[in-house]
């Protein structure tokens, strides 16, 4: 993925309401959309270094989106959560992910479960439905390992759960990880910030739940999903 307009660099200057960011720019101070909804952990911190995109739209009320940050010397991070489908997407599509090759059809946001909706159902026939479900992972590493989630979820407790009823049904359910940083080698859940979501991984991935952890390179001209990481 190739960011249509080139980014704007800036400096963070704060955080706030969960989707709001002072940025100073070489324009001057702008308010951006925060498009990650977690606890960012690691990665906004006032003084980083971030990058924005122009609103497509000169209506909007914000005229700037918060696309990536410098978490670290180097690492530049992907921190826009609706970027990661997209990415995993084109991925499959690319031939990237040899597990889910092969599909005819892949469908986003199908209603499945208890009121949810699973972020892609891919379908051929003859071939068991693929329930596919995309997490994205920023948070900050040690030692190369990736923690999701950053705060506690609830709701991706209830998805693990509901896919591994869809495994029970006679489907498959796949859970990507979809990390977009560079400093990452592996992904584990992060029970000591959500023991609920890490119980449930496990119960889920005995019940049949496959999970693939996909790596991207990341930068201000784009991002792309290009290596196969461990998954704890």
């Amino acid at each position: 993925m190739r960011f249509a307009e080139p980014l704007v660099e800036g400096r963070l200057v704060r955080r706030y309401q969960r989707f709001l960011a002072d940025v100073d720019t070489a324009a001057g101070r702008v308010t951006a959309h925060c498009p990650n909804t977690g606890s960012m952990l690691g990665c906004a911190e006032p003084g980083m270094r971030v990058w924005l995109s122009p609103a497509s739209n000169p209506a909007r009320k914000l005229a700037w989106t918060w696309e990536l940050v410098e978490a670290l010397p180097g690492v530049v991070v992907g921190m826009h959560t609706g970027r990661s489908n997209g990415l995993v997407r084109e991925a499959i599509e690319a031939g990237r992910v040899a597990e889910l090759a092969g599909y005819a059809v892949i469908r986003p946001e199908v209603k499945y479960g208890a009121g949810s909706r699973i972020d892609f159902l891919l379908q051929s026939p003859g071939r068991a439905d693929c329930y596919l479900e995309v997490k994205n992972v920023t948070a900050a590493v040690e030692g190369g390992v990736g923690w999701f989630p950053d705060a506690v979820t609830t709701r991706g407790t209830k998805h693990l759960n509901e896919m591994a009823a869809m495994v029970g049904a006679g489907h498959r359910a796949v859970l990507v990880f979809c990390v977009q940083r560079g400093d990452v080698d592996a992904v584990r859940p992060a029970g000591h910030i959500d023991p609920a979501y890490a119980r449930a991984f496990d119960e889920a991935r005995a019940a049949g739940v496959e999970v693939i952890a996909l790596g991207a390179e990341v930068s201000p001209a784009g991002i792309a999903l290009t290596r196969r990481l461990e998954v704890g």
